[in-house]
């Protein structure tokens, strides 16, 4: 990809870079207030939601492009920087009529390529900045090709939001952090600036402040966090937004490690960590030879490929196992399903030829 820093004049360019502002632009003294009270605490880029695309109908949908008209006034009253999402060419045009300085492409819109062409063929000619949140579901390759094709209409301020994955069972989080997704993207495109959202991702005002901290932990380069003049009076996601005074808070407490320290000294440990490395590979290899003989048996005796009687016990006992060892039970289970599944494949493959 061809990328250029996103850079904004009197934003401090260490991390992270912040931006904030109310889910949705509810009444233009809601918008004002927020944005006067961020400002004041140091916060240069002010968010707030113009189209809203609810999951279901009945929800407050946005106030639509006149909203746009009191973004504009927040930028004259407080030389904030402004971001919008856009969902559409009609979208696209209008945020950039009214001289938005930041456009996101929102989960469910970077889950449809029809969508985020549409949207790069209105982008193209313009020098906008430009942020991909992460499509609902765990999808890398569609992720990146949201961005690709962004990037593909002359985009170069472009950047990536991770707000978490959709999952069909509860847990803790609105949408689960899968942190290893959004670290493979950095992987694969080292370049690109990776914002979190933490109100999304938690769903709850109490994560925002752990989710932005590991966020920071794992080098990520800003946040778009949702702060509204009174959340609890909220007209959508209410649970997720926090005062602006909250939010300083937890700024304030954030800590960011220095990405500049040389890594010299680890060295030595990243030598046995090769060592290990190469040994566990070694004994996979052992085992899925292991596997390959007792499917080899299986084939010729008649036997089904899948033991489940087998497999319970292995969780299990393993699982005990990684206790004792002081390792987390849940990653140890979780590492023996793949290599379960991988050696069922093996086996499937021999006895079907």
């Amino acid at each position: 990809m061809k990328l250029e820093p996103i850079v904004f004049e009197g934003v401090d360019s260490a991390r992270p870079m912040v931006i904030a502002g109310p889910c949705s632009a509810e009444t233009e003294e809601q918008v004002l207030d927020t944005a006067h009270r961020l400002a004041a605490l140091g916060v240069r880029i002010f968010r707030a939601g113009v189209w809203k695309p609810r999951t279901k109908p009945g929800g407050f949908e946005g106030g639509g492009e006149p909203c746009l008209g009191w973004l504009q006034n927040v930028r004259r009253r407080t030389g904030m920087y402004t971001a919008v999402e856009v969902a559409n060419r009609r979208h696209v045009r209008a945020a950039l009529d009214a001289g938005i300085d930041i456009l996101w492409i929102g989960a469910r819109t970077s889950a449809n390529p029809f969508a985020v062409q549409e949207i790069a063929d209105a982008l193209r000619g313009s020098d906008v900045t430009v942020l991909v949140k992460n499509p609902v579901n765990p999808d890398l390759e569609l992720w990146i090709g949201a961005l690709e094709r962004i990037n593909n209409a002359g985009i170069r301020r472009l950047g990536a939001i991770h707000r978490g994955f959709s999952e069909y069972d509860k847990s803790l989080y609105r949408n689960a952090p899968q942190w290893h997704i959004p670290i493979e993207l950095h992987r694969r495109i080292p370049d690109l600036p990776i914002f979190c959202d933490p109100s999304h991702m938690g769903g709850r005002r109490e994560l925002i402040a752990p989710l932005s901290q590991e966020a920071m932990d794992l080098g990520f380069d800003g946040l778009i966090v949702e702060a509204h003049c009174n959340p609890d009076c909220a007209w959508s996601d209410k649970n997720q937004q926090i005062t602006p005074e909250s939010l300083s808070l937890i700024l304030d407490r954030l800590v960011i490690r220095d990405t500049t320290q040389t890594t010299e000294s680890l060295a030595e440990l990243r030598r046995e960590i090769d060592k290990i490395d190469n040994e566990l590979l070694s004994l996979l290899s052992k085992r899925m030879r292991i596997s390959r003989e007792i499917g080899q048996y299986k084939k010729e005796h008649g036997m089904p490929v899948l033991q489940t009687q087998r497999y319970d016990e292995i969780l299990k006992k393993r699982g005990a196992q990684a206790a004792e060892l002081g390792l987390d039970p849940d990653f140890v289970t979780a590492f023996l399903r793949v290599l379960h599944e991988e050696s069922v494949h093996v086996q499937m493959k021999l006895i079907n030829g």
